[in-house]
């Protein structure tokens, strides 16, 4: 499936370029993803994060409200760190030899049909993860919560017609094409009349 044609020049090195980008961002996402939820499920660690600052794990909160509450020495260790993994594994795996192969063999196999089966699950859930990871992000920054809870949502425009006739479960007030985003109760009303005239 390649809908934007990048693989239509048929160049088996940007293919592989391209693979081994796909290979790391997903790593990365199904970490950030587990990175999400395991704090919810397990909680944190104990002992302080920062002690000079009097900062403990346990008063860092999940998701993006973390960012904020870090010290800035906190993160210049996470980013080096992050540094020295892309720079010590190397990014020439798609040049001369299997993208994404970084010799690590734990949960390889040596049967030709066994390695290619997981190989191609992990395509695969990198890829649910990289939507994934997106989707919490998004939920977090307009919910403060990578759950979802969409009642925290106070400043959303379709809180206008939540309590019209005809919102109902599961989907509550449904506007997918987005028509009442702009809170305009005047034409939600005039749209509300076309649709019952069509109905009858």
């Amino acid at each position: 499936w390649d809908p934007l044609g990048f693989t239509d020049d048929g160049d088996v090195t940007s293919f592989k370029r391209r693979r081994t980008v796909e290979l790391k961002h997903g790593r990365i996402s199904m970490l950030a993803t587990m990175g999400y939820i395991t704090p919810e499920i397990t909680g944190k660690f104990p002992g302080d994060l920062s002690p000079s600052a009097g900062l403990k794990f346990a008063d860092v909160p999940n998701g993006l409200a973390a960012i904020s509450k870090v010290p800035a020495m906190g993160w210049a260790q996470v980013v080096a760190y992050a540094g020295f993994c892309e720079l010590s594994a190397g990014s020439d795996d798609w040049k001369t030899g299997t993208p994404g192969d970084y010799g690590f063999k734990v949960l390889t196999s040596s049967d030709p049909a066994e390695k290619t089966k997981k190989l191609s699950a992990e395509l695969a859930n990198g890829r649910l993860a990289m939507m994934a990871i997106i989707g919490m992000f998004f939920q977090d920054g307009l919910t403060g919560s990578a759950w979802g809870d969409w009642a925290l949502y106070t400043d959303s425009p379709l809180r206008a017609f939540e309590n019209e006739l005809g919102v109902q479960p599961p989907t509550g007030f449904w506007d997918p094409a987005g028509f009442c985003s702009d809170g305009d109760a005047q034409e939600f009303y005039r749209r509300r009349c076309v649709e019952i005239k069509h109905g009858r």
